[in-house]
C-alpha cells in the first residue's frame, strides 16, 4: 500500500490531503512523537472507493520522548498520538464523538503491555476513559490478553472495565465507535458507547474529576518493560493502527461519515 503523506494521489487530493475534517472537534497536535513514520495520511487500506485519506499511526520499539510536562522514557511508555488542542469539553457539556479504527491482520498484541487506542484525558489530571487493547482487572489483578476494552478510571486507577470487542474479532475490518458523553463532576454525567451500532456501555456517574476533558487517539503503550520481561526480549514489536471519520458534534446525526464529506 502506498503512503501519501508527502505527495497526494490525485483522487486523495479531491478530499484534501493536508487536513482532516473532524467536525466540531477543533484542532489537534502530535503528542510526544515527531517521527516521520509515526503519523501519516494514506489511502484507505480496505475501501478503494473511499477517496478521503485515513490516518495511520505507527509505534516502533524505543519510540519514547519527553516535553516540559512529561517524560515517556522515564515512565516506561511509547506512543504516537494526536491530542485535541481546542474546543475541549467542560463541566456540563454534552457531546457526541465518533471514530473508526482498523487493526490490520498483522497487528501485534504486545501482552502484557497495555496499548491505549483512544483516550479522554483531563487537563492537569489522568485520563478518565481509556479505550485499550489489554484489560486490567482491579480486583483480581489479572490482565486480559487482547480485545478492545473501555477502562473507566478514577484518580488514575481502574474502576470499571467493559469489553467492546473480542480479540478474535479485532483485525481485518473497520470498527465504528460512537460515544455520547455528558461531562460532569457530579453524578449526573453519562458515557454511552456504541460499537458497530450496538450499545455496549451505558454508564451514569461522574465523568470529570477536573475542569476539562480532551480526546487523544493513536497508539499509546504503557509499561513497555512488562513485554520485555515476559517474553525475555530487548525489543517490542511495531504496532500500526488506522483511524478514519474521527468527529465530534452536538448530535448523533452530526457525527455520521456522510456529514463529513
Amino acid at each position: 500500500m502506498k503512503n501519501f503523506s508527502g505527495a497526494c494521489l490525485t483522487l486523495i487530493m479531491l478530499a484534501g490531503c493536508s487536513s482532516v475534517d473532524r467536525g466540531d472537534f477543533g484542532s489537534f497536535q502530535r503528542s510526544l512523537n515527531d517521527k516521520s513514520y509515526g503519523y501519516t495520511l494514506v489511502a484507505d487500506p480496505l475501501d478503494p472507493n473511499n477517496l478521503k485519506p485515513v490516518e495511520r499511526f505507527e509505534v516502533r520499539s524505543g519510540d519514547c520522548s519527553r516535553d516540559k510536562d512529561w517524560d515517556d522514557c522515564h515512565y516506561d511508555r511509547e506512543r504516537s498520538e494526536l491530542s485535541q488542542k481546542t474546543r475541549r469539553a467542560s463541566h456540563g457539556d454534552e457531546i457526541w464523538y465518533a471514530w473508526e479504527v482498523y487493526f490490520p491482520e498483522d497487528y501485534s498484541n504486545i501482552y502484557p503491555t497495555k496499548t491505549a487506542l483512544g483516550q479522554f484525558h483531563q487537563e492537569k489530571a489522568p485520563p478518565i476513559f481509556m479505550f485499550q487493547n489489554q484489560a486490567y482487572h482491579k480486583f483480581t489483578e489479572q490482565i486480559t490478553k487482547g480485545g478492545y476494552h473501555l477502562d473507566y478510571q478514577v484518580g488514575g486507577e481502574t474502576d470499571t472495565m467493559w469489553e467492546l470487542l473480542k480479540e478474535e474479532d479485532l483485525r481485518g475490518k473497520w470498527h465504528r465507535i460512537e460515544v455520547h458523553a455528558k461531562w460532569s463532576r457530579d453524578y449526573d454525567g453519562i458515557f454511552y458507547v456504541w460499537v458497530n451500532n450496538e450499545l455496549k456501555v451505558k454508564f451514569h456517574g461522574r465523568t470529570l474529576e477536573k475542569n476539562r476533558a480532551y480526546f487523544k487517539y493513536g497508539v499509546y503503550r504503557t509499561f513497555v518493560s512488562r513485554h520485555l520481561r515476559y517474553h525475555k526480549t530487548d525489543t517490542v514489536p511495531t504496532q500500526v493502527v488506522y483511524y478514519r471519520n474521527v468527529a465530534a458534534g452536538d448530535s448523533r446525526a452530526e457525527i455520521q461519515p456522510e456529514i463529513l464529506q
